[in-house]
Protein backbone atom coordinates (compact mmCIF):
# COMPACT_ATOMS: atom_id res chain seq x y z
CA UNK A 1 0.00 0.00 0.00
CA UNK A 2 1.29 3.13 -0.95
CA UNK A 3 -0.92 5.61 1.36
CA UNK A 4 -0.06 6.82 4.78
CA UNK A 5 -1.24 4.81 7.51
CA UNK A 6 -2.02 6.26 10.89
CA UNK A 7 -2.48 4.18 14.47
CA UNK A 8 -5.15 5.99 16.71
CA UNK A 9 -4.41 5.07 20.37
CA UNK A 10 -0.90 4.42 20.89
CA UNK A 11 -1.08 2.35 24.27
CA UNK A 12 0.05 -0.98 25.19
CA UNK A 13 -1.70 -1.89 21.96
CA UNK A 14 -1.48 0.84 19.01
CA UNK A 15 2.50 1.48 19.51
CA UNK A 16 3.77 -2.25 19.28
CA UNK A 17 1.42 -1.80 16.11
CA UNK A 18 2.70 1.87 15.12
CA UNK A 19 6.22 0.88 15.65
CA UNK A 20 5.84 -2.45 13.05
CA UNK A 21 4.85 -0.12 10.56
CA UNK A 22 7.18 2.56 11.38
CA UNK A 23 10.02 -0.33 10.57
CA UNK A 24 9.00 -0.13 6.90
CA UNK A 25 7.85 3.15 5.72
CA UNK A 26 6.83 6.72 7.08
CA UNK A 27 3.37 6.51 9.45
CA UNK A 28 1.26 9.06 11.96
CA UNK A 29 0.90 7.69 15.49
CA UNK A 30 -2.24 9.61 17.22
CA UNK A 31 -3.15 10.35 20.68
CA UNK A 32 -5.33 12.50 22.60
CA UNK A 33 -2.96 12.31 25.11
CA UNK A 34 -0.39 15.10 24.58
CA UNK A 35 1.80 13.84 27.58
CA UNK A 36 2.23 10.84 26.31
CA UNK A 37 2.85 11.79 22.94
CA UNK A 38 5.33 14.44 24.09
CA UNK A 39 7.14 11.28 25.84
CA UNK A 40 7.00 9.23 22.57
CA UNK A 41 8.77 11.85 20.56
CA UNK A 42 11.56 12.34 22.91
CA UNK A 43 11.96 7.91 22.25
CA UNK A 44 10.37 7.26 25.73
CA UNK A 45 7.47 4.25 26.33
CA UNK A 46 6.01 4.35 29.86
CA UNK A 47 4.34 1.23 28.84
CA UNK A 48 7.66 -0.90 28.49
CA UNK A 49 6.05 -2.60 25.32
CA UNK A 50 8.68 -1.32 23.23
CA UNK A 51 12.40 -1.66 23.25
CA UNK A 52 14.06 1.98 23.04
CA UNK A 53 16.11 0.93 19.99
CA UNK A 54 13.09 -0.43 18.12
CA UNK A 55 11.16 3.12 18.51
CA UNK A 56 13.73 5.31 17.51
CA UNK A 57 14.28 3.16 14.45
CA UNK A 58 10.57 3.60 13.79
CA UNK A 59 9.62 6.41 11.24
CA UNK A 60 6.51 8.02 13.02
CA UNK A 61 4.94 11.31 13.25
CA UNK A 62 3.79 11.62 16.84
CA UNK A 63 0.57 13.89 16.60
CA UNK A 64 -2.07 14.98 19.04
CA UNK A 65 -3.61 16.93 15.76
CA UNK A 66 -6.75 15.76 14.56
CA UNK A 67 -6.44 16.92 11.07
CA UNK A 68 -3.55 15.03 10.62
CA UNK A 69 -5.44 11.85 10.43
CA UNK A 70 -6.62 13.62 6.93
CA UNK A 71 -3.66 12.51 5.38
CA UNK A 72 -4.20 8.83 5.96
CA UNK A 73 -5.19 6.32 3.57
CA UNK A 74 -5.50 3.51 5.92
CA UNK A 75 -6.42 3.99 9.95
CA UNK A 76 -5.88 1.68 12.78
CA UNK A 77 -7.93 1.73 15.84
CA UNK A 78 -6.48 0.56 19.04
CA UNK A 79 -8.48 2.60 22.12
CA UNK A 80 -9.04 0.92 25.46
CA UNK A 81 -12.36 -0.90 25.25
CA UNK A 82 -13.53 -0.68 29.28
CA UNK A 83 -16.68 -1.64 31.10
CA UNK A 84 -18.36 0.56 33.35
CA UNK A 85 -18.82 -0.35 37.58
CA UNK A 86 -22.45 -2.04 36.36
CA UNK A 87 -19.82 -4.43 34.10
CA UNK A 88 -21.68 -3.34 30.77
CA UNK A 89 -19.08 -2.33 27.51
CA UNK A 90 -18.38 1.23 27.73
CA UNK A 91 -17.74 2.10 24.08
CA UNK A 92 -17.33 5.84 24.96
CA UNK A 93 -13.61 5.68 23.77
CA UNK A 94 -14.25 4.10 21.00
CA UNK A 95 -17.19 5.86 19.87
CA UNK A 96 -15.37 8.72 20.56
CA UNK A 97 -12.30 7.84 18.22
CA UNK A 98 -14.39 7.13 15.54
CA UNK A 99 -15.95 10.57 15.30
CA UNK A 100 -12.25 12.15 15.78
CA UNK A 101 -11.70 10.06 12.57
CA UNK A 102 -14.99 11.02 10.93
CA UNK A 103 -14.17 14.04 11.53
CA UNK A 104 -10.82 14.06 9.69
CA UNK A 105 -11.97 11.14 7.11
CA UNK A 106 -10.59 11.23 3.61
CA UNK A 107 -12.79 9.77 0.52
CA UNK A 108 -11.12 6.09 0.02
CA UNK A 109 -9.69 5.54 3.64
CA UNK A 110 -10.56 2.13 4.98
CA UNK A 111 -10.49 2.07 9.02
CA UNK A 112 -9.76 -1.02 10.79
CA UNK A 113 -11.05 -1.66 14.16
CA UNK A 114 -8.81 -3.51 16.42
CA UNK A 115 -10.36 -2.81 20.02
CA UNK A 116 -12.41 -5.58 21.59
CA UNK A 117 -16.02 -5.68 20.91
CA UNK A 118 -18.84 -7.94 20.79
CA UNK A 119 -19.82 -9.10 17.51
CA UNK A 120 -22.24 -6.11 15.37
CA UNK A 121 -20.49 -3.24 17.33
CA UNK A 122 -18.54 -2.42 14.25
CA UNK A 123 -20.76 -1.93 11.95
CA UNK A 124 -23.85 -1.51 13.80
CA UNK A 125 -22.24 0.96 16.45
CA UNK A 126 -18.73 2.61 14.81
CA UNK A 127 -19.77 3.28 11.23
CA UNK A 128 -22.89 5.20 11.91
CA UNK A 129 -20.83 7.52 13.40
CA UNK A 130 -18.18 7.51 10.89
CA UNK A 131 -20.71 9.07 8.52
CA UNK A 132 -22.08 10.88 10.55
CA UNK A 133 -19.01 13.00 11.37
CA UNK A 134 -17.86 12.86 8.23
CA UNK A 135 -20.48 12.61 5.36
CA UNK A 136 -19.84 10.42 3.94
CA UNK A 137 -21.45 6.79 2.45
CA UNK A 138 -20.23 3.48 4.15
CA UNK A 139 -19.29 1.12 1.42
CA UNK A 140 -18.79 4.07 -1.07
CA UNK A 141 -16.78 7.10 0.15
CA UNK A 142 -14.54 4.78 2.91
CA UNK A 143 -14.30 1.21 4.36
CA UNK A 144 -14.10 -1.00 7.11
CA UNK A 145 -12.72 -3.79 8.81
CA UNK A 146 -11.72 -5.54 11.87
CA UNK A 147 -8.45 -7.59 12.99
CA UNK A 148 -8.60 -8.35 16.86
CA UNK A 149 -5.66 -7.00 18.82
CA UNK A 150 -3.70 -9.95 20.43
CA UNK A 151 -1.10 -8.23 22.34
CA UNK A 152 0.22 -9.25 25.36
CA UNK A 153 1.40 -7.00 28.07
CA UNK A 154 4.97 -8.06 29.38
CA UNK A 155 5.19 -10.82 26.71
CA UNK A 156 8.52 -10.32 24.29
CA UNK A 157 8.22 -14.05 23.16
CA UNK A 158 4.43 -13.50 21.37
CA UNK A 159 4.75 -9.93 19.75
CA UNK A 160 2.83 -8.34 17.39
CA UNK A 161 4.99 -9.49 14.39
CA UNK A 162 4.95 -13.20 15.71
CA UNK A 163 1.16 -13.43 16.21
CA UNK A 164 -1.06 -14.96 13.57
CA UNK A 165 -3.33 -12.21 12.61
CA UNK A 166 -6.87 -12.79 11.72
CA UNK A 167 -8.47 -9.81 9.34
CA UNK A 168 -11.78 -9.09 8.13
CA UNK A 169 -13.37 -6.45 5.93
CA UNK A 170 -17.23 -5.75 4.67
CA UNK A 171 -16.37 -7.85 1.57
CA UNK A 172 -13.47 -9.16 -0.19
CA UNK A 173 -11.85 -6.74 -1.87
CA UNK A 174 -11.67 -4.66 1.40
CA UNK A 175 -10.23 -7.67 3.14
CA UNK A 176 -7.78 -8.22 0.71
CA UNK A 177 -6.43 -4.81 0.98
CA UNK A 178 -6.74 -5.58 4.75
CA UNK A 179 -5.02 -8.85 5.09
CA UNK A 180 -1.82 -6.87 2.06
CA UNK A 181 -1.30 -4.08 4.71
CA UNK A 182 -0.70 -6.49 7.71
CA UNK A 183 0.83 -8.85 5.63
CA UNK A 184 3.86 -6.75 5.40
CA UNK A 185 4.68 -6.63 9.08
CA UNK A 186 2.95 -9.95 10.08
CA UNK A 187 5.17 -12.56 9.60
CA UNK A 188 3.34 -15.29 11.70
CA UNK A 189 0.42 -15.29 8.85
CA UNK A 190 -3.01 -13.98 8.55
CA UNK A 191 -6.31 -15.31 8.86
CA UNK A 192 -9.38 -14.18 6.73
CA UNK A 193 -11.91 -14.36 8.92
CA UNK A 194 -15.58 -14.70 6.75
CA UNK A 195 -17.25 -12.23 7.84
CA UNK A 196 -16.26 -8.71 10.05
CA UNK A 197 -18.88 -10.23 13.15
CA UNK A 198 -16.55 -13.69 12.88
CA UNK A 199 -13.47 -11.75 13.61
CA UNK A 200 -15.37 -9.63 16.53
CA UNK A 201 -16.21 -12.82 17.97
CA UNK A 202 -13.32 -14.36 17.52
CA UNK A 203 -11.35 -12.11 20.07
CA UNK A 204 -14.20 -11.68 22.67
CA UNK A 205 -13.88 -15.60 23.11
CA UNK A 206 -10.11 -15.60 22.85
CA UNK A 207 -9.76 -14.07 26.10
CA UNK A 208 -13.39 -15.43 27.61
CA UNK A 209 -12.00 -19.10 27.05
CA UNK A 210 -8.77 -18.32 28.95
CA UNK A 211 -11.31 -16.60 32.22
CA UNK A 212 -13.22 -19.80 32.26
CA UNK A 213 -10.42 -21.86 32.49
CA UNK A 214 -8.37 -19.98 35.15
CA UNK A 215 -12.11 -19.86 37.46
CA UNK A 216 -11.71 -23.16 36.99
CA UNK A 217 -8.59 -23.34 38.93
CA UNK A 218 -9.44 -20.74 41.40
CA UNK A 219 -12.70 -22.99 42.61
CA UNK A 220 -10.38 -26.10 42.80
CA UNK A 221 -8.15 -23.88 44.56
CA UNK A 222 -11.12 -22.88 47.19
CA UNK A 223 -12.51 -26.81 47.37
CA UNK A 224 -8.51 -28.19 48.01
CA UNK A 225 -8.11 -25.49 51.02
CA UNK A 226 -10.81 -26.75 52.46
CA UNK A 227 -9.70 -30.57 52.07
CA UNK A 228 -6.02 -28.86 53.35
CA UNK A 229 -4.28 -30.38 49.56
CA UNK A 230 -1.52 -27.81 48.03
CA UNK A 231 -3.09 -26.83 45.04
CA UNK A 232 0.01 -26.24 43.27
CA UNK A 233 1.04 -30.07 43.90
CA UNK A 234 -2.42 -31.34 42.57
CA UNK A 235 -1.60 -29.58 39.40
CA UNK A 236 1.64 -30.74 39.02
CA UNK A 237 0.56 -33.98 39.03
CA UNK A 238 -2.84 -33.75 37.14
CA UNK A 239 -0.33 -31.69 34.87
CA UNK A 240 1.57 -35.34 33.86
CA UNK A 241 -1.16 -36.08 31.19
CA UNK A 242 -0.56 -34.90 27.81
CA UNK A 243 -3.91 -33.35 27.29
CA UNK A 244 -4.33 -31.73 30.94
CA UNK A 245 -4.44 -27.83 29.92
CA UNK A 246 -1.89 -25.87 31.98
CA UNK A 247 -4.24 -23.36 34.10
CA UNK A 248 -3.69 -21.72 37.53
CA UNK A 249 -5.59 -19.97 40.02
CA UNK A 250 -4.98 -16.40 40.41
CA UNK A 251 -6.19 -12.85 40.59
CA UNK A 252 -8.03 -12.15 37.00
CA UNK A 253 -7.67 -8.60 36.30
CA UNK A 254 -6.15 -6.20 33.34
CA UNK A 255 -7.99 -4.93 30.55
CA UNK A 256 -8.34 -7.97 28.54
CA UNK A 257 -9.49 -11.33 30.58
CA UNK A 258 -11.41 -9.51 33.57
CA UNK A 259 -13.58 -7.30 30.94
CA UNK A 260 -13.82 -9.21 27.44
CA UNK A 261 -16.32 -11.81 28.56
CA UNK A 262 -18.83 -8.87 29.90
CA UNK A 263 -19.19 -7.45 26.14
CA UNK A 264 -20.10 -11.03 25.08
CA UNK A 265 -22.49 -11.69 27.98
CA UNK A 266 -24.09 -8.44 26.78
CA UNK A 267 -24.74 -8.98 23.63
CA UNK A 268 -26.03 -11.97 24.35
CA UNK A 269 -28.85 -11.01 27.08
CA UNK A 270 -29.41 -8.60 24.16
CA UNK A 271 -30.41 -11.68 21.75
CA UNK A 272 -32.25 -13.33 24.76
CA UNK A 273 -29.89 -15.81 26.18
CA UNK A 274 -28.62 -15.37 29.56
CA UNK A 275 -25.06 -17.02 29.51
CA UNK A 276 -24.62 -19.34 32.75
CA UNK A 277 -21.35 -20.76 32.39
CA UNK A 278 -19.49 -17.27 31.68
CA UNK A 279 -20.97 -15.49 34.02
CA UNK A 280 -20.39 -18.43 36.60
CA UNK A 281 -16.87 -17.92 35.67
CA UNK A 282 -16.69 -13.68 35.81
CA UNK A 283 -18.01 -14.14 39.41
CA UNK A 284 -15.63 -16.90 40.48
CA UNK A 285 -12.79 -14.37 39.38
CA UNK A 286 -13.75 -12.05 40.52
CA UNK A 287 -14.00 -13.28 44.16
CA UNK A 288 -10.58 -13.97 44.42
CA UNK A 289 -9.47 -10.87 46.07
CA UNK A 290 -11.74 -11.27 48.91
CA UNK A 291 -10.93 -14.82 49.23
CA UNK A 292 -7.06 -14.55 49.69
CA UNK A 293 -8.27 -11.42 52.24
CA UNK A 294 -10.29 -13.68 54.57
CA UNK A 295 -8.09 -16.93 54.16
CA UNK A 296 -5.17 -14.67 55.62
CA UNK A 297 -7.43 -13.15 58.36
CA UNK A 298 -7.86 -16.58 59.40
CA UNK A 299 -4.33 -18.00 59.32
CA UNK A 300 -3.75 -14.87 61.51
CA UNK A 301 -6.84 -15.99 63.83
CA UNK A 302 -5.22 -19.23 64.09
CA UNK A 303 -1.65 -17.89 64.88
CA UNK A 304 -2.81 -15.59 67.78
CA UNK A 305 -1.75 -12.49 65.55
CA UNK A 306 -3.64 -9.18 66.36
CA UNK A 307 -5.95 -8.36 63.62
CA UNK A 308 -7.24 -4.92 64.22
CA UNK A 309 -3.92 -2.48 63.95
CA UNK A 310 -1.81 -5.05 62.56
CA UNK A 311 0.06 -4.25 59.65
CA UNK A 312 0.18 -6.02 56.35
CA UNK A 313 2.34 -5.60 52.90
CA UNK A 314 0.58 -6.13 49.88
CA UNK A 315 3.71 -6.71 47.30
CA UNK A 316 2.89 -6.08 43.92
CA UNK A 317 -0.49 -3.68 43.11
CA UNK A 318 -0.45 -3.82 38.96
CA UNK A 319 -2.45 -6.31 36.85
CA UNK A 320 0.00 -8.55 36.15
CA UNK A 321 3.93 -9.04 36.76
CA UNK A 322 6.76 -7.00 35.08
CA UNK A 323 4.38 -4.21 33.77
CA UNK A 324 3.23 -0.81 35.04
CA UNK A 325 -0.29 -1.19 34.00
CA UNK A 326 -2.72 -0.61 37.04
CA UNK A 327 -6.16 -0.66 34.86
CA UNK A 328 -8.66 -3.07 36.25
CA UNK A 329 -6.20 -4.82 38.84
CA UNK A 330 -7.99 -7.18 41.26
CA UNK A 331 -5.16 -6.58 43.96
CA UNK A 332 -6.93 -3.57 45.31
CA UNK A 333 -10.11 -6.13 46.17
CA UNK A 334 -7.59 -7.56 48.27
CA UNK A 335 -6.88 -4.32 50.07
CA UNK A 336 -10.18 -3.25 50.49
CA UNK A 337 -11.06 -6.37 52.53
CA UNK A 338 -8.25 -6.22 54.69
CA UNK A 339 -8.61 -2.72 55.75
CA UNK A 340 -12.58 -3.03 56.42
CA UNK A 341 -10.83 -5.44 58.96
CA UNK A 342 -9.28 -2.00 60.34
CA UNK A 343 -5.46 -3.66 59.53
CA UNK A 344 -2.89 -1.30 58.45
CA UNK A 345 -1.99 -2.40 54.84
CA UNK A 346 0.95 -0.82 53.28
CA UNK A 347 1.08 -1.39 49.09
CA UNK A 348 4.07 -1.40 47.41
CA UNK A 349 4.96 -1.50 43.34
CA UNK A 350 8.21 -2.17 41.52
CA UNK A 351 6.99 -0.96 38.42
CA UNK A 352 3.60 1.13 38.71
CA UNK A 353 3.18 4.85 39.13
CA UNK A 354 2.82 6.09 41.95
CA UNK A 355 0.74 9.21 40.48
CA UNK A 356 -1.52 6.92 38.55
CA UNK A 357 -2.49 4.39 41.60
CA UNK A 358 -4.11 7.50 43.96
CA UNK A 359 -5.24 8.96 40.71
CA UNK A 360 -6.96 6.12 40.08
CA UNK A 361 -7.74 4.20 43.63
CA UNK A 362 -6.96 6.49 45.92
CA UNK A 363 -3.91 4.05 46.97
CA UNK A 364 -0.52 5.91 48.30
CA UNK A 365 2.26 3.48 47.10
CA UNK A 366 4.92 3.06 49.43
CA UNK A 367 8.59 2.51 48.18
CA UNK A 368 10.07 -0.34 49.09
CA UNK A 369 12.70 0.98 51.14
CA UNK A 370 10.20 2.48 53.11
CA UNK A 371 7.76 -0.53 54.39
CA UNK A 372 7.77 -1.35 57.85
CA UNK A 373 7.89 -4.28 59.21
CA UNK A 374 4.70 -6.10 59.22
CA UNK A 375 2.70 -9.55 60.81
CA UNK A 376 2.11 -11.09 57.10
CA UNK A 377 2.76 -10.04 53.58
CA UNK A 378 0.51 -10.76 50.75
CA UNK A 379 3.32 -11.53 47.28
CA UNK A 380 0.16 -10.49 45.12
CA UNK A 381 2.14 -9.49 41.95
CA UNK A 382 5.30 -11.86 41.37
CA UNK A 383 7.49 -9.11 39.83
CA UNK A 384 10.97 -10.35 38.69
CA UNK A 385 12.35 -7.73 40.75
CA UNK A 386 10.96 -9.70 43.81
CA UNK A 387 11.71 -12.77 43.02
CA UNK A 388 15.49 -12.15 42.43
CA UNK A 389 15.48 -11.18 45.96
CA UNK A 390 14.00 -14.46 47.10
CA UNK A 391 12.37 -15.66 49.90
CA UNK A 392 15.26 -13.75 51.99
CA UNK A 393 13.32 -10.42 51.24
CA UNK A 394 11.06 -11.35 54.13
CA UNK A 395 13.75 -10.86 56.87
CA UNK A 396 13.29 -7.30 55.58
CA UNK A 397 9.41 -7.31 55.22
CA UNK A 398 8.28 -9.17 58.55
CA UNK A 399 8.85 -8.26 61.64
CA UNK A 400 11.64 -10.41 63.14
CA UNK A 401 11.56 -12.27 59.92
CA UNK A 402 8.90 -14.06 60.82
CA UNK A 403 5.03 -14.40 59.55
CA UNK A 404 3.07 -15.25 57.07
CA UNK A 405 3.78 -14.85 53.67
CA UNK A 406 0.57 -15.52 51.08
CA UNK A 407 2.11 -16.05 47.66
CA UNK A 408 -0.52 -15.46 45.76
CA UNK A 409 0.63 -17.06 42.03
CA UNK A 410 2.66 -19.52 44.18
CA UNK A 411 5.91 -18.32 42.43
CA UNK A 412 7.93 -19.11 45.34
CA UNK A 413 9.83 -22.37 46.43
CA UNK A 414 7.53 -24.15 48.94
CA UNK A 415 10.32 -26.63 49.87
CA UNK A 416 13.07 -23.35 50.35
CA UNK A 417 10.34 -21.71 52.70
CA UNK A 418 12.11 -20.76 56.28
CA UNK A 419 10.67 -22.43 59.12
CA UNK A 420 9.67 -19.51 61.18
CA UNK A 421 7.45 -18.65 58.11
CA UNK A 422 4.02 -19.70 57.38
CA UNK A 423 3.66 -20.26 54.09
CA UNK A 424 -0.14 -19.89 52.38
CA UNK A 425 -0.84 -19.95 48.82
CA UNK A 426 -3.91 -20.33 46.26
Amino acid sequence: MEGNIAVVGLGYVGLPVAVAFGKQKNIIGFDIKEERIADLQQGYDMTNEVDPDDLQQASIEFTSKPADLNKAEFIIVSVPTPITENRQPDLTPLLKASETIGQNLAKGTTVVYESTVYPGATEEDCVPVLEKASGLKYGEDFFVGYSPERINPGDKQHTFTSITKVVSGQNNEVLDTIAEVYGSVVKAGIHKASSIKVAEAAKVIENTQRDLNISLMNELAVIFEKLDIDTSEVLAAAGTKWNFLNFSPGLVGGHCIGVDPYYLTHKAQKVGHHPEVILAGRKTNDNVGKHIATSLIKQMIKKNMPIQGSTVTVLGFTFKENVPDLRNTRVIDIVKELEDYDINVQITDAYADPHEAYEEYEIDLVSYNELKPAEAVVFAVPHEAYLEKGWGMFDYLLKHGKGIVFDAKSKLDKEDCPENICLQRL
